[in-house]
C-alpha cells in the first residue's frame, strides 16, 4: 500500500523520497530475478568479556575467539599487495582467496543485520586492476547483501602523481585516481533491529545536518599522512568515524580484521562503541593501543564536558 502522503516511483521520477512507495520499481523485472540474502535467525552471541576492545595478534584468516552472530559492524581496509612493506607478494587469485577468508569469516559474526564496510582501491594500469569490482562479487557470492558503494574523493591531498603516460597526446593518457571506494553489504536484513531493553542502551548519535551530508555517495576526506602516524597506509579517522555514526549504535562492537594503526579502533571509542581486531604484526599492535590509550583519555575529558 502506498504511504499516505507519500511519492510513487514514475516514468520521469520524482523529488520526494520521504515516504517514497518503490514498490513499482522492486516488483520489476529487473529486481525479480535477483536472489534477495536472507537471514532466519536473529539470535545473538555474546562475545567473551576478554576479548571486548582487545587486538588479536593473529591471522584474521580464523577469528576462532569470536562466536557466530556476535558482532555489529566490520569497517577495514585490507592490505592491497602491492609490495609495500607489510604486505605479502601474492598473487591475484591469493590475494582474493585470503580476502574470501577472512570476509566469510566476517559474514559468521555478524549478526543479522550487520553490516560490512570495505574502503579499497583499484591497482595499476597494464591492465588496470578492478579490486572493487572483485570483492563486491566475492561478498554477494558470501552471502551478503550488497547496500551500495561511496566514492572517497582524496582530493588536494591525493598523491600528486605525474604519470600523465603520453602527455597531451591521444597516444597513450593515463587517468591518475584521486579516489578510493567504500563498499556497503548487509548480512541478512537491511535493518537492524533492537530489543525493547537495547533501544534504551542503544542510541543513534548522529546528527541531522550529518545524516544529509554523509548518505550522499560521495566523501571529500583529507588522506592521513603516513608519517604522521607511522604506519604505510593509515586511513584518515573521519572515514571509520563516518561508518560507525551512520552504521551502528552506541555500545555495539566494531570488528577491524586488518586493524592496523588502531584507526576504526580509535573512532570507536571516541564514538562510545566497542571494538576488537587482528594484526599480524607486533609493532602495529603496540602502535594502535598506544593511539587507543590516548583516544580513551580524550574520550574521558570529552565526556566529562558534555
Amino acid at each position: 500500500m502506498p504511504t499516505l502522503n507519500g511519492t510513487k516511483t514514475s516514468s520521469f521520477g520524482t523529488n520526494g523520497r520521504i515516504n517514497h512507495d518503490s514498490s513499482k520499481f522492486y516488483d520489476s523485472k529487473l529486481y525479480k530475478e535477483l536472489e534477495i540474502k536472507r537471514v532466519v535467525s536473529d539470535f545473538v552471541n555474546p562475545l567473551p568479556p576478554q576479548y571486548f576492545n582487545s587486538i588479536i595478534h593473529s591471522s584474521c584468516t580464523t577469528m576462532n575467539e569470536i562466536p557466530d552472530n556476535s558482532l555489529h559492524l566490520m569497517i577495514t581496509s585490507p592490505p592491497y599487495n602491492v609490495s609495500k612493506e607489510y604486505d605479502d607478494d601474492l598473487s591475484l587469485k591469493e590475494y582474493l582467496n585470503l580476502l574470501k577468508s577472512v570476509f566469510s569469516e566476517t559474514y559468521r559474526v555478524l549478526v543479522n543485520g550487520g553490516r560490512a564496510c570495505i574502503n579499497v582501491a583499484n591497482l595499476g594500469r597494464k591492465p588496470y586492476i578492478p579490486l572493487s569490482d572483485y570483492i563486491s562479487n566475492m561478498m554477494i557470492e558470501i552471502g551478503f547483501n550488497m547496500r551500495g558503494e561511496i566514492i572517497w574523493n582524496k582530493a588536494a591531498s591525493a598523491s600528486p602523481s605525474t604519470a600523465w603516460g603520453s602527455w597531451q597526446s591521444a597516444a597513450n593518457p593515463i587517468l591518475r585516481d584521486v579516489h578510493e571506494y567504500i563498499l556497503i553489504f548487509s548480512k541478512g536484513s537491511y535493518r537492524r533491529e533492537r530489543t525493547k531493553d537495547e533501544i534504551k542502551e542503544k542510541f543513534n548519535t548522529i546528527t541531522k545536518e550529518q545524516f544529509m551530508e554523509w548518505t550522499k555517495s560521495i566523501w571529500i576526506i583529507n588522506a592521513e599522512s603516513a608519517k604522521r602516524i607511522g604506519h604505510p597506509a593509515p586511513f584518515p579517522e573521519e572515514l571509520p568515524n563516518r561508518l560507525i555514526q551512520l552504521y551502528s549504535f552506541v555500545g555495539d562492537i566494531i570488528l577491524d580484521p586488518f586493524i592496523g594503526s588502531g584507526t576504526t579502533a580509535v573512532a570507536a571509542v571516541k564514538a562510545k562503541r566497542n571494538y576488537i581486531g587482528y594484526d599480524i604484526n607486533k609493532e602495529y599492535i603496540k602502535l594502535a593501543n598506544d593511539r587507543i590509550k590516548l583516544a580513551c583519555q580524550e574520550t574521558k575529558t570529552l565526556f566529562a564536558t558534555n
